[in-house]
């Protein structure tokens, strides 16, 4: 698609999200034609006031144009505000409108996008390219609009009232157009390095106070402070940079208004001696110059603020309609799981060069419980992601209770499955809502018997504000193991099917690992249960335990069936593991 096109077809369609809006927008169109013709009119009453009265000395008629002069500045100022404000307006809403649509789509995107994008370059879409947008409609195409109507009525008023003089005037116009045209270019492209540097400025700091603590404990301070710096150099440079092309482009364009101004006075004032042209002329001209310079102008800096809007426009759109971002939802929804999970032939890779799993096949029945062990990169969790349909698979089939989860809709199959992850993420909040995820129809009271199910209530009891407690961000308030038994509580009141655990206990203490031990109990009776473990004295009563490396399985069965297997890496990894806490004790 050429360029041209492809920038009317973004402009159309962010034109549209004002279609919720019409009334408005048909307002800002009427007022934007009103306002043109009446501010070409105070000049040319000013002529006539000029030419027909005060020459005259008819001091009765003078009055009578002041006040029509000050009736129509009012209307004029009641029209304009009326303008600015409801293009505001549009603007506001739509871009609201615009941002609740993004953040359903970011919601709705593929684990991949988040493994390879910055979060920082997704809060720059989310609000800085969005606030962008939404100034085509406040300095943009209805304003634009609105001051190529202007120009049109006071170039036609000009040549009305004298067409020489109006020639004479408009000589210094090309220089005018090509300045304007150069200036667009260069802001153009440094408010491209502005975004790009703005947008490495946030990933940068979402990253750093994200691992503060990392960075503290390693002094990593100073050296993130010199990155920082040159980050901030590069943008401030950049931002300096279209100050530069800013301070450069107005005074030129006062020098070439002022020459043509200095030419309508030397013209003009020969046809005053010689009687072709009138003292009111003179008088109104300067006026009708000053509003023609002035759109023109301004129109080059709203020009670069549309096409700054279209950019950025572009840069949102992309990720709402990029078809390999978005998850794929089928249609099926189902109540309730029996909880049979199947793995048949899978393979998986994150890129198209490493296969995390090959050829992977399990069954778990309903009710079971199977662990999952294996080295670090052998595939465990990623097992999780695939059962919950974040990542699609390249070959094999994923089956809940004999049906392929590709025909599941997603919001149905995830409601069914439960994932208490190692690192657990908590919301700024209460402790309520961070049960229950501000899903409004959990009662308090399902939130109160989930965590007494599992042995939570007794620390939520003993903060202040009981389950009213305010949680900071990531639960930097709460210890591990309370934020871990939160995360239970969490998983226990949605009433999975299909519960998953991943490495829940691995950063626990020895005192807290009894307490989750007995809510894992608690969370697996009568489900369809998966646990990754590292610690394999939690994963003894597992009806089935798999074994993986590379992404292969190589072994499958009971703790005593693997046990007995000569040379086995289960039988190897136990006994591994249970000489080193003899060796501790």
């Amino acid at each position: 698609m050429a360029k041209s096109k492809k920038d009317f077809y973004i402009l159309l369609r962010v034109m549209r999200l004002a279609n919720p809006y019409k009334q408005i927008l048909i307002l800002a169109a009427v007022l934007a034609i009103l306002l043109a013709p009446l501010a070409t009119l105070r000049p040319y009453l000013v002529q006539k006031m000029t030419d027909n009265y005060i020459a005259s000395k008819d001091l009765m008629g003078m009055n009578k144009m002041v006040m029509i002069l000050f009736g129509l500045l009012i209307i004029e100022a009641i029209f304009g505000y009326a303008f600015n404000y409801s293009t505001s307006w549009l603007g506001a809403n739509a871009v609201r409108d615009l941002r609740a649509k993004v953040f359903e789509t970011i919601t709705s995107l593929r684990l991949r996008y988040f493994d390879t994008t910055p979060v920082g370059n997704s809060t720059t879409r989310t609000i800085n390219d969005i606030e962008t947008i939404n100034s085509i409609f406040s300095e943009g195409i209805i304003t634009i609009i609105a001051d190529i109507l202007t120009l049109v009525t006071v170039l036609g008023m000009m040549f009305y009232t004298s067409w020489k003089l109006t020639l004479v005037c408009m000589t210094t116009l090309p220089f005018l157009l090509v300045a304007s045209y150069i200036f667009k270019e260069k802001v153009k492209v440094s408010f491209q390095r502005v975004r790009a540097e703005i947008a490495k400025m946030n990933s940068f700091l979402q990253e750093r106070i994200t691992g503060m603590k990392v960075v503290q404990i390693f002094n990593a301070e100073d050296s993130d402070k010199q990155k920082y710096k040159v980050i901030n150099r590069e943008y401030t440079q950049a931002n300096l940079d279209s100050i530069l092309y800013y301070a450069v482009f107005f005074p030129v364009v006062e020098i070439i208004s002022a020459a043509s101004l200095g030419l309508m006075v030397w013209y003009g004032a020969k046809g005053v001696l010689h009687g072709t042209i009138t003292m009111g002329v003179m008088v109104a001209f300067p006026i009708y110059i000053s509003m023609l310079f002035r759109p023109i102008r301004m129109l080059a800096d709203k020009f670069n603020t549309l096409q700054m809007g279209l950019v950025a426009a572009e840069r949102v759109f992309n990720i709402m309609d990029d078809a390999v971002l978005k998850e794929e939802s089928g249609t099926l929804v189902k109540d309730r799981f029996e909880g049979k999970v199947e793995f048949r032939n899978v393979t998986f890779a994150y890129n198209n060069n490493d296969h995390v799993l090959k050829d992977l096949s399990f069954t778990v029945e309903p009710g079971e419980t199977l662990a999952i062990v294996g080295s670090t990169g052998s595939g465990k969790t990623t097992i999780i992601s695939l059962l919950n349909k974040f990542y699609d698979i390249e070959s094999g089939a994923i089956l809940i209770d004999g049906i392929n989860i590709k025909d599941f809709e997603l919001s149905s199959l995830r409601r069914r499955i439960a994932v208490v992850l190692q690192d657990v993420f908590l919301f700024s909040g209460s402790v309520h809502e961070n049960i229950t995820m501000r899903d409004t129809e959990i009662t308090r009271e399902e939130v109160i018997n989930s965590a007494k199910w599992i042995g939570a209530d007794g620390f939520i009891e003993r903060l202040p504000g009981q389950y009213d407690f305010p949680v900071m961000e990531r639960g930097a308030t709460l210890s591990m193991g309370q934020r871990q038994l939160i995360s239970f509580a969490r998983a226990l009141v949605f009433n999975p099917d299909i519960l998953v655990l991943d490495e829940a206990t691995s950063s626990i203490d020895t005192e807290s690992e009894n307490i989750i031990q007995y809510a894992i109990e608690k969370l697996i009776e009568k489900r369809t249960s998966i646990i990754i473990a590292h610690r394999l004295s939690t994963i003894r009563k597992a009806n089935k335990i798999m074994v993986l490396d590379k992404g292969k399985l190589i072994e499958f069965g009971t703790h005593n069936v693997l046990m007995k297997i000569e040379n086995g890496q289960y039988k190897q990894l136990h006994e591994m593991q249970f000489a080193f806490a003899d060796t501790l004790v």
